[in-house]
């Protein structure tokens, strides 16, 4: 069977039976002005794999001098996930990068031992009505790399495989599955991918990853008895496969991978397997001993007390 056909409105119940272990819905966060739905961390569920943060942004729409300010703050111990569905986010980070994230793009920034960074509209986008919709994710790195050198890798949206049927479209951002190989460079075994689904596809998630998850951005999906609309994510059992059948336009998330080896802690944007690293961290970003980034150091977001 190939990874996505033409079918009926309704899931094959046989090849996924008791496949959904756990059902997870997104939570209205507001960022000042700016609607997110937090998914992960979840109260029953930290994390999907070494994915331990999992925003849902937008969609939103800006009229000419709005935008989004998220000013400079600090990472540790993890790397961040950008991937846009529409708009433009300008990053800067105190690596020196300064990239316009766009759609269908992977921008992946190893924090390691520290990094600070900035996500604004652009004046050339805050000129005019925009739009943003997308996904943040973080990505918890093993104890092995979490010290590891700041960096930040900007890959097109062109150099990510893309895989095509009738009615379906999957676009690889991480790792390795459905016969081809994200160019991203990761740290432990993970995937993650962009399904944009017509009304009737089928798509199958093999179960060749420890960990895994769906996550329904738009549209309308089913499964056995169930259906998910925005906002849901799917966590799935272990070993069983899943077929999934798009019953209106949809575009989901895939993503799961090996879990980390132990438990993260969080506080604000600091992840770390050690308490005394989160808190050594927030002594650091308290004093200002964090690098500025170049080109957007005139204000940061302060530590929560």
């Amino acid at each position: 069977m190939s990874w996505i056909e033409a079918t009926d409105p309704k899931c094959d119940a046989s090849a996924s039976q008791s496949a959904i272990e756990m059902v997870i819905e997104g939570r209205p966060r507001d960022l000042g002005g700016f609607s997110v739905q937090r998914v992960l961390p979840a109260p029953r569920r930290r994390a999907i794999g070494p994915f331990v943060f999992f925003d849902h942004m937008g969609p939103a729409s800006f009229q000419p001098g709005d935008g989004i300010d998220v000013r400079p703050h600090p990472h540790i111990n993890l790397a961040t996930v950008t991937y846009l569905f529409e708009g433009e986010i300008m990053h800067r980070d105190s690596g020196g990068s300064a990239q316009a994230i766009q759609p269908g793009a992977i921008n992946w920034m190893t924090a390691g031992r520290g990094i600070v960074h900035s996500e604004r509209t652009a004046p050339g986008e805050r000129a005019r009505p925009s739009s943003l919709h997308g996904i943040q994710a973080w990505i918890g790195l093993p104890k092995a790399h979490e010290e590891t050198e700041p960096a930040f890798h900007h890959h097109p949206a062109v150099s990510l495989p893309v895989i095509r049927s009738e009615k379906a479209e999957l676009r690889l951002l991480l790792g390795e599955g459905w016969g081809q190989r994200s160019p991203v460079a990761l740290f432990s075994p993970t995937i993650y991918a962009e399904a944009r689904l017509e009304a009737g596809a089928r798509l199958s998630f093999e179960a060749k990853w420890a960990e895994r998850a769906i996550y329904v951005a738009q549209g309308l999906v089913g499964c056995e008895s169930g259906r998910a609309g925005p906002g849901t994510m799917w966590v799935l059992e272990r070993d069983r496969p899943v077929q999934i059948t798009a019953e209106e336009s949809s575009r989901i998330m895939l993503l799961g991978g090996d879990p980390l080896d132990g438990e993260r802690h969080i506080f604000w944007n600091f992840v770390s397997s050690s308490k005394d690293r989160i808190e050594r961290a927030k002594r650091d970003w308290k004093e200002q001993r964090f690098p500025r980034v170049p080109g957007d150091d005139a204000d940061f977001i302060p530590l929560p007390e």
